[in-house]
C-alpha cells in the first residue's frame, strides 16, 4: 500500500461495499429511547436517524444526554425503553458483529501507559479481521517517527488524541463514533484531523460527532441534532439551522457592552439584544435600511466594527438560544 497522504483513510471503506446497513435502512436508527437513572430522565423519548455516509453531529450541553445515548449506540449500555438499531443490528444482543464494522474514538482515551504508539496500534489491529496496516496510518495521523516511538505516558494531549483517532480507524469500519475528536490538538493537528473527516466522509464511511466546538460541527455536518434534558430540541442541516430567521436579523461583532437601548431605538430595527459579549442581534423588517443606520451609528459612536452579517446566525447563537448559556458540570 502506497502512504500518500490519504492512503491509509481510503483503506477504510475498501471492504465497507460488502458491509453496508441492509437497503433502505438508516444506518443509525433511535425511536423513543428512553434511559433513567433513579428519577432523572437521562434521555426522554429521543428519535433521530443518520443515513448511510453521512457525518452526524450530535450536539448538547454538558449533562444533556449525548454521552449515555452514544454509550447506548455503540452497546456499552441498554436502554430502558425505545428501539435502537446500528448498521441494522441491536448494539446489545448483536454486539460481536457490530463491533467488528464499527469504531471508537473515546473521550477518555484509555491507552496502555507504558505502551508506544505503534505497539498500541498493532495491538488493536489484531482485534480485527482484516486491519489497516500500521505504518502508514501513524503517518496519516501525525505519529510517525520518532512519536510512534513514544510510549502513551509520555505523549501529549493533542497526540494521545491522535492516537484514539488511529485506534478508531485501524478495523476499516463503516461507521465511526468520534467524541471531541481535536481537543487538546494545537492547529496543524486540528487541521489534519478535520481533513481525515472530510476524507472518510467523501469515501462513504458513516460518522456520528460529538464535540463542543460548534464551528466544527457547522463546517462539517450533513445533519444537526441539538439535544437538551434528554430531549431533542432541534433537528435539521447546519444552514437551515442557521438561516431560520434569515431576512430578519442582523448580526455584528464590535467590543462588549455598546448601548443595546440605542441600537433597538435606530429607526428601521425592531429589537436589539447582546447575545454574549461583543456579538449582537438586531431584528428589522428592512435589513438595507438598518444596515446604513448601524454603519453610521457605530462611526459616531467611534466604534470598531469587527463583522457585520445578514440573515445568517451561527449554530453556536442557536445553540445558546436553545439551550442557555449558564454553564453545566
Amino acid at each position: 500500500m502506497q502512504s500518500q497522504p490519504t492512503s491509509a483513510t481510503s483503506q477504510v471503506v475498501k471492504d465497507t461495499a460488502r458491509q453496508q446497513t441492509p437497503a433502505g435502512q438508516p444506518a443509525i436508527l433511535v425511536d423513543k429511547l428512553t434511559k433513567r437513572y433513579g428519577s432523572v430522565n437521562a434521555v426522554d423519548t429521543l428519535s433521530f436517524s443518520v443515513q448511510s455516509g453521512e457525518l452526524f453531529a450530535l450536539l448538547g450541553p454538558n449533562g444533556a444526554g449525548k454521552t449515555t445515548t452514544v454509550e447506548i449506540l455503540e452497546g456499552y449500555r441498554s436502554a430502558d425503553a425505545g428501539t435502537v438499531r446500528v448498521l441494522g443490528l441491536d448494539p446489545i444482543r448483536e454486539g460481536g458483529q457490530l463491533k467488528q464494522r464499527i469504531g471508537i474514538m473515546l473521550q477518555q482515551d484509555g491507552l496502555y501507559p507504558g505502551l508506544t504508539a505503534r505497539e498500541v496500534l498493532n495491538l488493536y489491529a489484531r482485534f480485527y479481521r482484516h486491519p489497516l496496516e500500521t505504518e502508514p496510518l501513524l503517518e496519516r495521523v501525525g505519529l510517525q517517527g520518532k512519536a510512534a516511538k513514544t510510549r502513551c505516558r509520555q505523549l501529549s494531549g493533542g497526540q494521545k488524541r491522535r492516537l484514539a483517532l488511529a485506534l478508531a480507524l485501524v478495523g476499516r469500519p463503516s461507521l465511526v463514533f468520534l467524541d471531541e475528536p481535536t481537543a487538546g490538538m494545537d492547529p496543524q493537528a486540528r487541521l489534519q484531523t478535520l481533513d481525515i473527516l472530510r476524507d472518510l466522509k467523501r469515501e462513504g464511511v458513516t460518522i456520528l460527532l460529538t464535540t463542543h466546538l460548534l464551528d466544527e460541527a457547522e463546517r462539517l455536518a450533513d445533519h444537526v441534532a441539538i439535544i437538551d434534558h434528554g430531549k431533542l430540541v432541534a433537528l435539521d442541516t447546519p444552514t437551515a439551522l442557521t438561516s431560520s430567521s434569515a431576512s430578519g436579523v442582523v448580526r455584528f461583532s464590535a467590543h462588549a457592552g455598546l448601548d443595546v437601548a440605542a441600537l433597538a431605538k435606530l429607526p428601521s430595527a425592531t429589537g436589539a439584544e447582546e447575545v454574549r459579549p461583543g456579538s449582537y442581534a438586531l431584528q428589522t423588517a428592512n435589513a438595507p435600511a438598518l444596515l446604513a443606520e448601524l454603519t453610521a451609528w457605530l462611526r459616531d459612536q467611534g466604534v470598531t466594527l469587527n463583522e457585520l452579517r445578514v440573515g445568517h446566525g451561527s449554530l453556536e447563537e442557536l445553540f445558546l438560544q436553545l439551550t442557555g448559556t449558564e454553564v453545566r458540570l
